[in-house]
């Protein structure tokens, strides 16, 4: 990752030192409670801002299997990582045709499980639906579905998604409300609302379809900044923990990794954050032993979502 467009030009080059020769920040493990999975890029939709430019034809990422996540399951305890929380992120995870096998090996060893989905025609799969009803039945009160609402409005949603992709959604987000399952939303900072705008739009909605979602709470209404490169932030010193009156354990990879298959390769790969799967600095190896060494901030993501941001991806 070099040549920063605009105004990030010189900056985040040295993980060690910023533009300016301060000594950069870096972020410890020493609290991990989630283990994210990335079951593969691809997707059945291709959303116009999309981080990790999932698509039906990008398979950079390829599906990661059942034995794999059971394998850095198995990792977790050998290394008494405190983890109370498996998740699942794509592309849409539910394309991956173990994605149920996948849950229910984190649930079944009573891990809390989360994954992201849009909630379209991949979750709708018979299939799909079947094995999800028999984890709900089978482990109720773990399980926690968090759709991609880009907005509550549905042009502004299907702007982002394609025209007709809200309707589809919502179609999803009922099924999962008539079979008692626990929903989260994620949505976008995007269209220029503020916080209590866009959390007020999105209690609304809740209500009109009788969601049980808490609009106001951050962890079930997570409403993302935009992850746009070029835009010029400041790079995190070892001093601005204390500038900014904030705990380098606050910030993401203190408490996270994530576990990616990259295609062609031989074995998944442990990654520092959600957020940079295609940034090489940020792989750490390919066993959770490897990962459990710091992060150095050195990219504009550490800097505007996670440390100004206060932006997690876990639930």
């Amino acid at each position: 990752m070099k040549d920063m467009a605009s105004g990030n030009a010189g900056k985040f080059q040295d993980p060690a030192l910023t533009a300016k020769g301060e000594p950069r920040a870096k972020v410890a493990l020493t609290n991990p409670q989630t283990l994210w999975f990335n079951t593969g890029t691809l997707c059945n939709i291709e959303c116009v801002n999309c981080y990790i430019e999932s698509s039906p034809t990008n398979d950079a990422l390829v599906f990661i299997s059942a034995d794999e996540v059971r394998s850095y399951l198995d990792q977790i305890e050998a290394r008494n990582w405190p983890v109370t929380e498996i998740a699942f992120t794509g592309g849409e995870p539910f394309m991956n045709p173990q994605m149920i096998d996948m849950t229910d090996a984190a649930l079944e060893r009573g891990y809390e499980v989360l994954i992201l989905t849009n909630a379209m025609r991949p979750m709708m799969r018979k299939t799909m639906q079947a094995g999800l009803l028999r984890l709900q039945a089978a482990y109720p009160g773990k399980l926690t579905l968090r759709v991609s609402v880009d907005h509550y409005d549905p042009a502004l949603h299907d702007a982002e998604r394609g025209a007709g992709a809200f309707e589809k959604t919502l179609k999803g987000m009922k099924w999962l409300r008539d079979n008692g399952f626990r929903m989260a939303v994620a949505g976008r900072s995007v269209f220029g609302s503020s916080d209590a705008e866009s959390r007020a739009g999105y209690a609304d909605f809740y209500a009109a379809h009788n969601f049980d979602i808490d609009a106001q709470d951050p962890a079930m209404t997570v409403l993302f900044p935009e992850m746009d490169e070029t835009v010029e932030v400041p790079e995190i010193t070892t001093a601005c923990w204390g500038i900014l009156n904030k705990s380098p354990d606050a910030v993401m990879c203190s408490s996270s990794r994530m576990v990616v298959k990259r295609k062609g390769a031989d074995k998944p790969a442990v990654l520092a954050c959600t957020l940079l799967p295609y940034t090489p600095e940020f792989e750490l190896g390919t066993t959770l032993q490897e990962a459990e060494r710091d992060v150095a901030l050195n990219h504009p993501h550490c800097a505007k979502f996670c440390v100004l941001g206060g932006a997690s991806c876990s639930a």
